[in-house]
C-alpha cells in the first residue's frame, strides 16, 4: 500500500479519531478547528481525498472514511500509538510527553522499524493512554466503554482510556494515581472513589476525557 503524504495522513487520522469514541461524524469546519488550519485549506484537501477514493463527502455535509481511507488511517494510528508506547516503555517519557513526539515520528518511521518495535514490545494491544493499537491489517480491538461523565452513580470499573489531548490534565490524573487499569467507583459526574477508598474530585474537563469499562 502506497503511503500518503504527511498532510493526507494527518487528515485521515483526525477523521478516524473523531468518531473512534463517539458516533457523530466530523464536519469540514470541525476538521479545520482540530487541525488548526483555514477552512479553505480543508476544502481543497477534502476534494483531493475524495477524488482519491479515501473519503466520502457531499457539499456542506459531514466526512466519512471509505474502506480504503480507513485502512490508511488505521496505519497512521498504529504508527502513532506504537511510537508512544515505545517512548514510554523504553525511553522514559511520561504519558503526557509523547503525543507531540509521535506526531512527528509517525510520518518518518519505516514499516520495517515499526514491525521491529512492535515485536520488541511484545505486540501491545493498547498505548499508554489505553487507546487500542490497530494491528497490521487495520483491525482494532475494542472493549465496551462509557464516558466517565455519563456513567451512573455507583458504576465501578477500571479506566479503559484517557484522552491525550491535554497534557496538564494527564499530569493531574497521574498525580492522583489514575490511569488505564485504575478501578474507580463513580460517586457523581465529577467525583470518584479511588481504589484505597478516598474520594477524589474531578474537573468537568477531566471527567470528559476518561472512559470506563461498561
Amino acid at each position: 500500500m502506497k503511503r500518503s503524504t504527511p498532510a493526507e495522513e494527518d487528515y485521515l487520522k483526525t477523521i478516524y479519531a473523531h468518531t473512534e469514541w463517539q458516533p457523530e461524524p466530523i464536519t469540514p469546519k470541525a476538521l479545520a478547528t482540530r487541525l488548526g488550519i483555514a477552512p479553505s485549506s480543508v476544502t481543497e484537501m477534502v476534494k483531493k481525498l475524495a477524488a482519491a477514493g479515501l473519503i466520502t463527502h457531499v457539499p456542506y455535509g459531514p466526512l466519512a472514511l471509505t474502506p480504503a481511507g480507513r485502512l490508511r488511517a488505521t496505519a497512521v494510528v498504529r504508527r502513532h500509538r506504537l511510537i508512544e508506547t515505545w517512548l514510554v516503555r523504553e525511553l522514559g517519557y511520561g504519558w503526557d510527553e509523547v503525543h507531540d513526539e509521535a506526531e512527528v515520528l509517525e510520518h518518518a518511521i519505516s514499516d520495517r522499524l515499526l514491525e521491529a518495535i512492535d515485536r520488541h514490545l511484545g505486540r501491545p494491544a493498547t498505548d499508554p493512554h489505553g487507546d487500542p493499537i490497530p494491528d497490521a491489517h487495520g483491525d482494532v480491538p475494542r472493549s465496551p466503554a462509557v464516558l466517565l461523565a455519563d456513567a451512573s452513580p455507583g458504576h465501578t470499573a477500571p479506566v479503559l482510556r484517557v484522552s491525550d489531548r491535554d497534557p496538564a490534565l494527564l499530569r493531574e490524573l497521574a498525580d492522583a494515581g489514575i490511569g488505564p487499569g485504575t478501578e474507580l467507583a463513580v460517586v457523581d459526574a465529577t467525583t470518584v472513589r479511588l481504589p484505597g477508598g478516598a474520594l477524589h474530585p474531578l474537573s468537568p474537563a477531566a471527567a470528559a476525557m476518561m472512559w470506563l469499562a461498561e
